[in-house]
């Protein structure tokens, strides 16, 4: 348990954060997985959306901190050239 008032006030925002932060890579992992779905279904023009909706998603996750901005740049150039294999 916190000792003072600054620790428990660091306590509640940290827990906000988790929360936040937690929220916002659940809705990653959901655009990402959406995605590689249809480029195994082969339909790429929907892919395609998908995949600006998650480049999207991911720089405003790198932007704020809650994702790596190197991993956010390799996850999107990998999932480009899976885009790039489709027929």
């Amino acid at each position: 348990m916190a000792n003072t008032k600054s620790a428990e006030k660091r306590m509640r925002s940290s827990a906000r954060k988790q929360l936040h932060n937690r929220s916002v890579k659940t809705r990653l992992g959901t655009l990402e997985k959406n995605y590689v779905a249809l480029v195994g279904a082969g339909k790429k023009d929907d892919a395609t959306k998908a995949l600006q909706a998650f480049t999207s998603a991911l720089d405003k996750a790198a932007k704020t901190g809650i994702v790596h901005k190197s991993r956010a740049s390799r996850k999107k150039s990998r999932l480009a050239l899976r885009l790039n294999k489709v027929k």
